[in-house]
């Protein structure tokens, strides 16, 4: 019993000593301040605990962290001291912890296996990392095994094994057949977790030689293929209908364990005749709505973000018309530690108090140790300030010696955290850290915050002073915040001063000044009024304003809230606007604003453009105003209102409008009331309650309004209670630790009696607690201080007058402050799309880290360096963000064969969260850009010199040049292509053999591993022979001769001889074998192209330059071709990239790709045969 009672004791202490303890200090994000205080070392990134690494990769173990002095690092491998120094391929990056494991030159990733921690240390103490376990990926070869082909009766189930290969990490599985084609799936056939196809029941159709399983290794980027298994269905009529049972999983029930937080996949598949349909129920309850998928043609059951409330037992129903049967698995949820509150850094004072508390759960519970600088708290050094209670340490009268890291261990069966909190202690004078004479300027009658930022150890305190010898400022005139700043609420002229905040502790005092300056408000003292004008009149609008002499206005005019007409007709003066030559499109309101740097005033007239009076005789105007009001019938609600009208100026009045003005509240602002028809002279007007009322009465027609009548006699009516509560209640945080609660207050008249007060009401959503409420009058705000942070709150507000309270108020919902997210986006994962686009993955961070309204996730991202260029340039972050609770996004416009870095935070209302770890990935190549350059020089008579630049962009590792030309003849015909492929190292090429004289097309470009760039074209001609220049000159001699030209002209004659004779022999019924001659000599121009040695025929006269279209040929076997299935790889490829969508099928690898290339007819359409790929793949 006296064990009990002891216990309890300690307890109770322990409450207490939590109840009295003093605030931890804040240390402001000053910079400067940051750099001089010591501070213990934080880790600020690190490797992820369980860390795959791709064996064709240096390792790189990442340790960063903060402190000051700055920390010095170590590691352990396996638990025992790691020396660096004694491994050459081992380094550590300059003032960084990380590691750099280099495997790229003859090392073996899985020599360095292993867990290593991370020790960061300076004079104040020692943070750890996590543990973090290095593994090597694997991506091992299908063991050889002898396939049987399988004969099936038609009817009868079946199950293709597929028993991948146990990989690091296990690979996606998928079933193809020998043209990579997707093998349909439904709800006969399905592919089932294990890997393995289920066919419920088989049909001739599925008879096939060509079932191939493939296994995906993503880490590896590699694929490993099965032998092809070879089915045949034979047929047996009639057949025979059976009830389902189940082909997996065996028997009525089994078990499954699944940890918090992770995804629930339940399958049954089964098999029968006909096809038997599945169905999912949870005994005793409801499947989780909106947590709940159906995938697999119903065959599996998903639940995301299984908690402990999932547990219990799910049944699978199998149905066809013959019967059903079922299974139910029982789901048993496990969780690995999670935290409740994670312990956080302290800043102590000497001789202060403090706590730190370290809470997590999970199931089994987790078991919480305490370390102090990554030592065992209980083999520690002692130190007689501190006391461990559970999950709590309490510090009482610290000292600097006090100062260490502190490591929280909360671990059970299925996971740990490990979390370091700091203590420092520190002895510092106070600091005023707002600028000293930093001046403030308000508007008389607003509210005017003086900053007195500062920093001190003990928690200084704050005082102010107005004036040089003033005295300490205290009372209800101003508000003093717990950060320093001085408010004063309703600043007047003679607030203008010089304000003195004093900070002092223990340790020493300083002051700092600083001064405010009250303006007076800019006001409009002569307004523009309502203009009616005739078109092709001019008018102006006056605007004169008055303004505190310290202070610069500017006035602007706009139109209908818009910027005025660009237009010379509109001329602006200091006091006015002139309009010449009105328009009809003139017509509109116009406001006038006045703005200084602290305030803004307006004010806005009509103008109205009408006709211009055809003749003198008839004047149209705005009706005369009303006259003779009258009051009767006066009630306490309702009051009648007659008058007479007057003259309507030639134009009918259309209607009258009331308005009404408060001589108690609001004296000399009339307001409307209502509006009745122009032939009505007589209105029952409904009244508030402790309003002294007048009325006056204004006359509308079609040129305008009249001026109005003479007020009516005064009309007071009794009080009453209020009849409306406030509205626009809202409640926003304006601080983490608080609840703003604001509402838009009633206007004079609807207090309905004298005396109006606010009652404000709120109470925590959720928790039971009773209503709290506060009556405050002349305000629209009010502050609830000590609030957790952001949690829902209900509120309300209630109008209340000398005479009672108005109506109950309805409730809204608010919350209190936001404070900035306290956790990174978990297992960020990098899918390369293609070379030029990525997809980002991520887990959601729980909603309750958030700790604000969730706006999104955030993604920085940046490229460190090109794989080709290797070295490194200037790094510019880009951001994207996506709206909402999204897991996923993409990242467009990324430079191919290149690494960048990305990380990604949530994002609230108060802003971003701490980043996740570093992510780093590689694009892969890409085809890359046309040569810089390409010059033909020195030409001879049989030789070009070529000369190239490489690509601006190689996107990739260059493996060749390829360079192709031509011959153009005097007709600009294109001669036979020759292609030459040039190895990649080289700059310049002599090509020989050439014609003399003759002018030739170049085509060249480069190439990656992925394919062919852009190419660049160029022309040049060789030079001419002299001796054949010689020989054309001495024909031309010989053709100038005189016994030349006779015999040309001799010739000439015997030909025309031979025609007439032809043509006489033609009229007398000779014939001349044309079609034998045609058959014997085929128009060129219509000579098919040959296919098998690719030339062509003639040229077309406009296209000599376009490239000619290619033969087609027949496909080979196992060649794909993109019109044979939707769902070919074909489909997917881009470019010749080996990648993957996320459903398995392949991208680029194993798809043709044809460039485009000039007047080239020796090339077929047919695609590079798949299986060659798929073998140059594995």
């Amino acid at each position: 019993m006296m064990t009990k009672k002891t216990i309890s004791a300690s307890r109770a202490f322990l409450i207490l000593f939590l109840c009295h303890m003093i605030t931890a200090l804040e240390v402001p994000l000053d910079s400067i301040l940051l750099k001089e205080l010591s501070q213990p070392p934080t880790i600020t990134q690190q490797s992820p605990k369980d860390y795959i690494v791709d064996p064709r990769e240096n390792i790189v173990i990442q340790c960063e962290a903060k402190g000051k002095p700055p920390p010095s690092f170590s590691w352990t491998r396996n638990g025992t001291h790691f020396d660096i120094d004694k491994d050459a391929r081992v380094t550590v990056k300059p003032n960084s912890g990380t590691l750099v494991i280099n495997i790229m030159n003859g090392g073996k990733a899985e020599a360095y296996e292993g867990i290593y921690q991370c020790t960061a240390r300076n004079e104040r103490g020692a943070a750890i990392s996590n543990n973090i376990v290095i593994r090597s990926s694997r991506s091992p070869l299908w063991t050889k095994e002898k396939v049987e082909p399988k004969h099936v009766r038609e009817g009868d189930p079946l199950v293709l094994h597929c028993s991948p290969p146990v990989g690091l990490p296990p690979p996606i599985i998928f079933w193809m057949d020998n043209s990579f084609q997707r093998l349909p799936q439904n709800e006969r056939v399905s592919q089932g977790l294990n890997g393995d196809l289920y066919f419920s029941n088989v049909k001739p159709e599925d008879t096939r030689e060509d079932y191939i399983c493939y296994a995906r290794f993503n880490h590896t980027q590699t694929i490993q293929q099965k032998q092809p298994i070879s089915v045949k269905v034979f047929s047996t009529k009639p057949l025979t209908e059976r009830r389902p049972t189940l082909l997996t999983p065996m028997g009525s029930t089994s078990n499954k364990v699944e940890l918090r937080g992770n995804v629930l996949l339940l399958e049954c598949i089964a098999e029968g005749l006909p096809t038997p349909v599945i169905r999912w129920i949870k005994e005793g309850g409801e499947l989780p709505v909106n947590r709940t998928f159906f995938e697999n043609f119903k065959k599996t059951l998903k639940i995301i973000e299984v908690s402990e409330a999932d547990s219990g037992k799910y049944k699978c129903v199998a149905r066809n018309p013959l019967g059903s049967t079922h299974h139910t698995i029982t789901v048993t949820v496990k969780a690995a530690p999670y935290w409740i509150t994670a312990p956080r850094n302290l800043v102590l004072s000497p001789g202060e108090d403090g706590t730190l508390i370290c809470r997590a759960n999970g199931n089994p519970k987790p078991n919480i140790s305490w370390l102090t600088n990554g030592v065992p708290i209980a083999i520690a050094p002692e130190d007689p300030s501190r006391k461990v209670d559970g999950d709590t340490i309490i510090f009482s009268d610290v000292q600097e010696r006090s100062s260490a890291v502190y490591q929280c261990n909360a671990s059970n069966e299925y996971g740990y955290l490990l979390a370091n909190a700091f203590v420092n202690v520190l002895a510092e004078p106070p600091r005023i850290l707002t600028p000293a004479n930093k001046l403030y300027q308000v508007i008389a009658n607003n509210p005017a915050l003086l900053d007195c930022a500062f920093f001190g150890s003990p928690v200084p305190e704050i005082e102010w002073f107005k004036g040089v010898k003033g005295s300490i400022l205290r009372g209800d005139l101003y508000v003093f915040h717990d950060n320093g700043t001085l408010e004063i609420p309703v600043a007047q002229k003679d607030s203008t001063g010089t304000y003195t905040c004093v900070a002092r502790n223990k340790l020493g005092k300083v002051q700092n000044e600083v001064h405010l300056e009250v303006k007076d408000p800019t006001m409009i003292i002569k307004q523009p009024e309502y203009k009616i004008i005739q078109r092709g009149g001019q008018v102006s609008f006056e605007c004169t304003i008055k303004h505190d002499p310290t202070l610069i206005p500017t006035i602007t005019w706009v139109k209908d809230n818009g910027e005025l007409p660009d237009d010379e007709r509109f001329i602006i003066h200091k006091d006015s606007l002139a309009i010449m030559n009105v328009t009809d499109k003139d017509d509109g309101t116009y406001t006038c604003v006045a703005n200084t740097t602290l305030d803004s005033v307006s004010a806005s007239a009509v103008l109205t453009v009408v006709a211009a009076t055809p003749t003198p005789a008839i004047i149209y105007d705005r009706p005369n105003p009303p006259f003779d009001l009258e009051l009767t019938d006066q009630l306490e609600r309702s009051i009648q209102l007659s008058w007479i009208p007057g003259y309507d100026n030639n134009s009918p009045i259309t209607n009258f409008v009331i308005e009404y003005e408060d001589g108690m509240h609001e004296p000399g602002i009339w307001h409307y009331q209502t509006e009745v028809h122009g032939t009505q002279t007589t209105v029952q007007l409904k009244l508030s309650p402790y309003v002294n009322y007048s009325f006056r009465v204004i006359a509308v027609n079609e040129i305008g309004r009249s001026q109005p009548s003479e007020a009516s006699e005064q009309y007071l009516t009794k009080a009453a209670k209020p009849d409306e509560n406030p509205s626009g209640v809202q409640g926003i945080g304006s601080e983490p630790d608080n609840l703003v609660i604001i509402w838009e207050p009633l206007k004079g008249f609807q207090s309905n009696g004298p005396g109006l007060q606010y009652k404000v009401s709120w109470r925590q959503k959720d928790v039971g607690d009773e209503w709290t409420s506060v009556i405050v009058a002349n305000v629209s705000k009010y502050i609830v201080s000590g609030t957790p942070t952001f949690v829902p709150y209900e509120i309300k507000v209630q109008a209340l007058n000398d005479l009672g309270y108005a109506p109950e108020p309805a409730e809204v919902i608010g919350h209190s402050g936001e404070d900035l997210p306290m956790v990174a986006p978990g297992n960020v994962q990098v899918h390369i799309v293609n070379s030029t686009l990525a997809k980002v993955h991520w887990d959601p961070v729980p909603l309750k880290t958030v700790r604000g309204h969730l706006q999104g996730y955030r993604i920085y991202y940046w490229k460190v360096q090109s794989l080709s260029k290797r070295r490194r340039r200037h790094v510019e972050k880009k951001i994207l963000t996506f709206s909402g609770n999204k897991t996923h996004g993409m990242l467009p416009g990324l430079e191919p064969y290149s690494s960048y870095k990305l990380n990604v935070r949530v994002v609230n209302g108060k802003g971003e969260g701490p980043a996740s770890p570093d992510k780093l990935f590689k694009t892969p190549e890409g085809v890359p850009s046309s040569p810089s350059f390409l010059k033909i020089t020195n030409p001879t008579l049989d030789s070009l010199t070529l000369e190239w630049g490489p690509p601006t962009h190689p996107n990739g590792v260059l493996i060749a040049y390829t360079l192709k030309f031509q011959p153009i003849n005097s007709t600009h015909e294109l001669g036979p292509l020759v292609e030459i492929r040039i190895p990649a190292n080289e700059t310049s090429l002599i090509l020989s053999n050439l014609n003399y004289s003759t002018r030739y097309k170049f085509y060249f470009y480069a190439q990656t591993s992925v394919g062919a760039g852009s190419q660049i074209t160029e022309e040049a001609v060789t030079i001419m022979d002299e001796g054949k220049m010689a020989m054309a000159s001495r024909q031309v001699d010989i053709a100038t001769q005189g016994w030349f030209i006779g015999l040309m002209c001799a010739v000439a004659l015997l030909i025309l001889i031979l025609l007439i004779v032809c043509f006489i022999r033609r009229n007398k019924g000779g014939k001349y074998p044309v079609k034998e001659k045609e058959d014997a000599h085929a128009d060129p121009e219509i000579q098919p192209m040959k296919e098998d040695d690719g030339t062509f025929g003639e040229y077309g006269d406009a296209e000599d330059h376009k490239p000619l279209k290619k033969g087609s040929r027949t496909p080979s076997d196992r060649t794909v071709k993109k019109e044979d299935s939707d769902d070919s790889l074909v489909d997917y490829g881009e470019g010749v990239n080996g990648q993957f969508n996320e459903d398995g099928s392949f991208i680029g690898q194993y798809s043709g790709k044809k460039e485009k290339e000039p007047a080239e007819g020796n090339e077929s359409s047919e695609a590079p045969s798949p299986v060659n790929a798929m073998n140059s793949f594995v």
